[in-house]
C-alpha cells in the first residue's frame, strides 16, 4: 500500500491485516471518543482503523492503533506510529519519524516532521511542527508554527536561568509541557521550552529558551 500514490479505495486495518472496505458500513463518529465504527453486516469490527481513498502512504514502518482515521488527502511518510483513536485530517503532511499518541489530532494542512505527540495532544489547523515534542493534552491554536532552524549556522542553543545550553542539534523546535495552550497564529523560536499549564497568547512569538510552568507568554 505504501506506493507513494493516492489510494484508489478506502482500506481498513483490522486485527493486524489490511482489508478492502468495499461493502462495509463506516460510521464517522467522534474519533477521539472511540465513536468511529465499522460494520460488516451486523458485526461490529471493533477497533478497525480507516484509511480513506486518496491518502498517500510512502516509505516503510507504519504502525496504526485501534480506531484511527486517516482522511483523504493526507500524506503519510514512514516511519510513523499513530496511536489509538487518533485522527489525521485532510491535507495533513507527516514527513516521517513521527510518533503520534492516543486520541491525538494532526489537523488540516498541518505539517509534522521528527515530532512526538503525547496522548491527547492536538494540532487541529494549519500548524507546522518540526523537531518538536507536545506534552499530554497540549492544544495548538490555528496557525501555530514551531520553527526549528536558526538563521545563522550552528546548533540551536537553549537559554536557561543557569546559562545557555548547547542542544547539540542543528534543528530543534519546541518542547511543550502537559496542558500547554497556544493561541492562533503564535510562533515559537528554535529551542523554546514551555512549562506545564502555560499559555502562549495569539499573534505572539515565544522567545527561545525555557519558560517555567504556568507562564503567560504575551
Amino acid at each position: 500500500m505504501a506506493t507513494g500514490r493516492p489510494l484508489d479505495r478506502t482500506w481498513l486495518f483490522f486485527e493486524g491485516n489490511f482489508r478492502d472496505a468495499a461493502g462495509l458500513d463506516i460510521r464517522f463518529g467522534d474519533v477521539g471518543r472511540g465513536a468511529l465504527a465499522v460494520y460488516d453486516g451486523d458485526r461490529l469490527l471493533s477497533g478497525a482503523t480507516v484509511i480513506m481513498a486518496g491518502v498517500i502512504l510512502r516509505g516503510e514502518a507504519f504502525s496504526f492503533g485501534r480506531g484511527v482515521l486517516i482522511e483523504s488527502g493526507a500524506f503519510v511518510d514512514g516511519p510513523v506510529v499513530i496511536g489509538d483513536f487518533s485522527e489525521v485530517r485532510q491535507g495533513a503532511y507527516l514527513r516521517g519519524n513521527c510518533l503520534i499518541g492516543k486520541r491525538c489530532v494532526v489537523g488540516h494542512v498541518t505539517e509534522v516532521k521528527h515530532t512526538i505527540f503525547l496522548d491527547d495532544a492536538k494540532a487541529g489547523h494549519f500548524a507546522y511542527l518540526g523537531d518538536t515534542i507536545l506534552g499530554n493534552r497540549v492544544n495548538l491554536g490555528a496557525g501555530t508554527k514551531m520553527a526549528n532552524l536558526r538563521f545563522v549556522a550552528g546548533n540551536v542553543p537553549v537559554r536557561t536561568a543557569e546559562g545557555t545550553v548547547d542542544s547539540g542539534l542543528r534543528k530543534l523546535g519546541a518542547v511543550l509541557g502537559d496542558q500547554v495552550q497556544t493561541g492562533c497564529n503564535s510562533v515559537t523560536n528554535p529551542g523554546t521550552l514551555i512549562g506545564r499549564r502555560s499559555f502562549l497568547l495569539p499573534n505572539t512569538t515565544a522567545p527561545s529558551g525555557y519558560h517555567p510552568d504556568n507562564s503567560m507568554i504575551r
